[in-house]
């Protein structure tokens, strides 16, 4: 469970990923706590990365003061973007810095849509699967009141919670949707269809070839794992074309398209690359089951 505490381990003791979360005010509650957290880990000689949306680094790096040169800063924005990257990005940061490591997050930073929070949710609670081993990882994420997320509600059992999520369907297809049934002879004109589609609404050619194909590798998934079958449902909502992918296959594994598959395995790298090609990614799966929607935005 997370605590609302910049110092205070999650577990209490030093044995495995410690997760810990605080809830602030704005940027003048925000700075002191974080500071405090990364002068801790500088004084201990800590690896620190801090992301943080672009505003956030202003402020905190000029409260550090010089000492802020110590501590590697990337955007939030762009590193989660899709908070479906977060885990991979910190299994890349572990992997470069083999001593404790020391994170300094915000991925429910103000200004993301519903679905991007949802999402968070999900990858803070899967966070606690994912790095469960890491004995020298150590995060702590900010939560701005106003969003009005409560990390000691949200990951209370954070490995329930995330088989809890990950295996409920998420809200409906608009009625407004266009729908198409779709099996291995129609992958070429579900893709023309989809350009059709993207090009009336402005997307540009890039983002459009990004779509296309993490559009084309999960369809494949669904022909592939999920029956022979699948239903797209394509729709404009909030300046982004949603893409909803749904079969009748299930998923066991919680982390698909977070940790990178091996070459060699079956399954798992369709997700992974439209996690790296789309604005957001969703996916659940239950029992009879597999759920992929896909968010680009039009600009």
């Amino acid at each position: 469970m997370l605590k609302d505490s910049a110092t205070d381990s999650l577990h209490g003791a030093p044995a495995g990923f410690e997760h810990d979360a605080f809830v602030h005010a704005g940027d003048e509650d925000f700075v002191p706590r974080a500071a405090a957290f990364i002068s801790e880990g500088l004084a201990a000689g800590e690896t620190i990365v801090a992301v943080l949306p672009p505003e956030r680094i202003a402020v905190l790096r000029d409260a550090l003061g010089p000492v802020a040169d110590a501590v590697r800063f990337l955007d939030m924005t762009v590193a989660g973007g899709n908070p479906a990257r977060l885990i991979p990005f910190w299994r890349t940061i572990l992997d470069q810095h083999p001593g404790p490591v020391r994170g300094l997050g915000e991925p429910a930073y103000p200004g993301r849509g519903a679905a991007a929070y949802d999402e968070v949710l999900l990858h803070e609670a899967l966070s606690e699967i994912a790095f469960a081993t890491d004995h020298s990882f150590r995060m702590c994420c900010a939560y701005e009141a106003a969003v009005g997320i409560d990390p000691t509600a949200v990951h209370a059992g954070a490995e329930a919670l995330a088989e809890k999520a990950f295996r409920t369907p998420l809200d409906d297809v608009p009625d407004r949707a266009e729908r198409w049934e779709f099996g291995p002879d129609e992958l070429g004109e579900v893709r023309q269809w989809l350009s059709g589609q993207a090009a009336s609404h402005g997307v540009s050619r890039d983002r459009l070839d990004d779509l296309s194909l993490a559009l084309h590798e999960i369809c494949t998934n669904s022909i592939r794992f999920g029956g022979g079958r699948g239903r797209l449902s394509v729709w404009i909502s909030s300046g982004a074309l949603s893409c909803d992918v749904t079969d009748r296959g299930r998923i066991d594994d919680l982390l698909v398209g977070r940790v990178l598959p091996p070459l060699d395995g079956l399954g798992g790298r369709g997700v992974w690359l439209a996690n790296q090609l789309c604005d957001l990614v969703q996916l659940r799966s239950g029992d009879d089951f597999t759920q992929v929607r896909l968010h680009t935005r039009l600009r």
